[in-house]
Order: C-alpha cells, then structure tokens, then sequence
C-alpha cells in the first residue's frame, strides 16, 4: 500500500499579480474564477488539508470542498516585514538584504522565516502523513517549492529556480521517507484528475 498526496498551489491574488509578498489577501477576481473552474474536478479524497492562509480557505471554498482541515505546517513563507510591498520596491530600499535572501536560505532579514526553516516545515509535514490513503493539499507555491526540493534531496540553493504558478498540481507516490514524484507543475485535468494526476513528470 501507499498513499497519494497532491498539492494544489492555491489561486492568484493581487499579490500574485503584482509580484508582492503575500500579507493574507484574498482571492483577485482571476482566481476566484480560476478555482470555480475547477470546483468538482477532484475526486473526493479521503482528506482534504489547508494552510491557514485565506488565499487557501478561499481556494478550498472556491473548489467546493468540505470538510477541510487546517494544517498550521502548509502556511506560507512569512516575509516579516516585507509583506504587502513588491520585491522591486524592497530591493530598491533594500538591495543588500534581498540579495542575501536570495543567495542564502538561511538569513531572514525580513525578520520572519528564512528558506531553510520553510523547507525543514515540509519535510516535518511529509514525516507526518500517514503511509497509504488519497490527500489533497491546498498550499503555496513555496511550500511545493520545499516538497520538491525535500522529496528530490536537492539542496535548498536551489529553492528559487522552481517555477510553481497558481492552481497547479503536484503529485507524489509513497510514504513517509520513501515519497516519489509522480508530477508538477500541471493544471488538474477533467474530473477525477486527483485520482490519477496530470502526467507532466514521469
């Protein structure tokens, strides 16, 4: 036996948009009408988890989907300070502090959680899961980010070259220490795409 987990990048905001980081905006009109799309593509799982942000609850709520539990480790990124301002207008203002958050995934200068911690969070969160079973993750594209760089024992350098766009999907295979990409990056196709994935990997 194993389990299927997918994580669903939660849909775009205005800071999607305008290239800022998040501070729990809801959901711009663009994804709102993205994730309605979607509603009744998944098959039903045996679970549904949801980072605490609204970006996901909204996106769950969008999708149709209940119940859901929220899941504290599928939280985003916390840019600290930086929340609500776009990466141009920090890296003007900032320009050492960005640079060394970009090269280094262990400083935060921001003051909130550094790459390093976001990606020890996933690799927690994977420990957690249970070995067999069908889950759907509602998250944010830095929480694939982490997955993907945890699953592939890729060194968290590479964090920033991992393009994860909204409402996209990510497969894995497996269990607790074992898990195995099946796919990426990938909308959700046709109704019971949870159930056997998009198949852009693998």
């Amino acid at each position: 036996m194993s389990a299927r987990i997918t994580l669903l990048a939660a849909a775009s905001t205005s800071a999607t948009a305008g290239a800022a980081f998040p501070a729990d905006e809801p959901l711009d009109l663009r994804g709102r009408a993205g994730a309605a799309e979607l509603a009744g593509t998944f098959a039903r799982p045996g679970r549904v988890l949801c980072s605490p942000a609204r970006v996901a609850r909204e996106t769950a709520a969008a999708l149709s989907l209940d119940p859901v539990e929220t899941a504290p480790l599928l939280a985003d990124l916390d840019a600290g300070r930086w929340a609500g301002r776009t990466l141009d207008d920090v890296a003007a203002a900032e320009p050492e502090g960005v640079g060394r958050w970009l090269a280094d995934p262990d400083v935060a200068p921001h003051g909130g959680e550094s790459v390093a911690r976001t990606i020890e969070r996933a690799s927690e969160w994977l420990a957690s899961l249970p070995a067999e079973g069908n889950l759907l993750a509602i998250t944010h594209a830095a929480v694939v980010r982490a997955v993907l760089l945890d699953v592939l024992g890729a060194p968290a350098d590479r964090f920033w070259r991992i393009d994860v766009a909204p409402l996209t999907a990510t497969v894995l295979r497996g269990a607790p220490g074992r898990w195995t990409l099946r796919s990426t990056g990938a909308p959700p196709r046709g109704r019971g795409a949870l159930r056997r994935g998009p198949s852009a990997v693998g």
